[in-house]
């Protein structure tokens, strides 16, 4: 055998070892694009986005959670478990985290990594701001909480119901049914929260969505009769607050564990739930433009993960997991252990309904 020929042999053999080489390296050693970030799904997942996060070396959160209550804990538990990462957060309404987002996009000055509220992933989906993502920890949340396009992921779940005061409302009076809200003796004494999509909009969706559109306008004709009062100062528990005081007996379409909560702590106050009990669910979301996509990935993650969930139960949010207790003082406002017919109302349906939910508003309540 020739000299030459060895030596191809020779270097063919030395490329075939380094092509195999290179196909044991870990996939992080290659660039990936954000788009391949945010839709990984290997084995190493976890790996690939801690080496990524930790030469980001931090995360901003954009988040409608109640502070002291579920974001610190939150914060501080996903920064215990990943020190190297410096978290940013930021709390405001849904509308007002929208409207922040939108103006950084505009500007071209994006701060936020991940954001998450009741509402904001409508908007900022319909702006066109986000992008598809995946997270593993979707695969423990039931499929009907689930966006098939993976725009956003849910984080907790809403309930919605009437609140009424129980000095003002004797419990054998307490409406029971949507039609119940038609009774004479509830003209002028019925509110709702107004300039929210969680608002008026939605319920207003839900009856479409449960009654058809022929039957549903004619149920608004006649509680418009009704002259439901327009509540548009502070925010939904504000409303709640104003019925403990007794400035309104019954008020529609609240968060539905608010009254729980200040019922165990001796207000004159209760839920009750009328079916088809709207419910949403929290929304978590990636922006376009995001600058640090790993640690987004590695927060959405701890979020969704019996941890995170666990902290967000324990803060009295309803979780997204079956497999997380929800504490006691707010279970008896949960649809499906009371038997009552749940209509989840998702982004999609949100975005369909919510401008036409608007104009019914604006032409029969105003």
């Amino acid at each position: 055998m020739g000299t030459n020929s060895i030596h191809t042999k020779s270097s063919a053999f030395l490329i075939s070892l380094m092509m195999g080489a290179s196909l044991l390296l870990p996939f992080s050693a290659h660039a990936l694009t954000t788009e391949e970030i945010l839709n990984y799904r290997g084995a190493d997942r976890e790996q690939i986005l801690l080496e990524g996060a930790k030469k980001e070396g931090q995360v901003t959160f954009y988040c409608a959670l109640i502070v002291n209550q579920a974001l610190k804990p939150i914060s501080d538990a996903f920064a215990k478990k990943y020190p190297s990462i410096k978290i940013n957060y930021w709390r405001a309404d849904s509308e007002d985290i929208a409207a922040k987002l939108m103006a950084e996009v505009k500007a071209n000055n994006l701060q936020a990594d991940l954001v998450e509220g009741t509402g904001v992933g409508e908007l900022v989906i319909q702006a066109g701001l986000v992008q598809p993502y995946y997270t593993p920890m979707i695969e423990q949340v039931p499929e009907k909480y689930r966006d098939p396009a993976g725009l956003w992921t849910p984080t907790r779940l809403s309930y919605f119901s009437i609140a009424y005061n129980t000095k003002l409302v004797a419990e054998s009076d307490v409406p029971k049914t949507y039609e119940d809200l038609l009774d004479p003796k509830w003209k002028g004494k019925l509110s709702w929260r107004i300039g929210s999509a969680s608002g008026t909009p939605l319920f207003i969706t839900n009856l479409r969505m449960a009654m058809g559109e022929d039957k549903a306008r004619a149920y608004f004709e006649k509680l418009a009769a009704q002259k439901i009062v327009n509540f548009g100062s502070g925010s939904a528990r504000t409303l709640v607050d104003r019925v403990i005081a007794g400035e309104y007996p019954i008020a529609l379409n609240i968060f539905a564990h608010h009254p729980l909560i200040s019922k165990a702590k001796g207000a004159p106050v209760n839920s009750q739930l009328l079916e088809p009990v709207p419910t949403t669910a929290g929304t978590m979301v990636v922006p376009k433009g995001v600058k640090h996509p790993y640690a987004s990935m590695l927060l959405a993650d701890f979020i969704l993960s019996k941890e995170g969930q666990t902290i967000l139960s324990k803060a009295e949010y309803f979780p997204v997991r079956p497999d997380v207790e929800i504490m006691e003082t707010i279970k008896g406002v949960v649809p499906s252990l009371l038997g009552k017919k749940e209509n989840f109302v998702g982004s999609e349906q949100l975005n369909k309904y919510t401008a036409t939910s608007e104009e019914i508003y604006q032409n029969l309540f105003r």
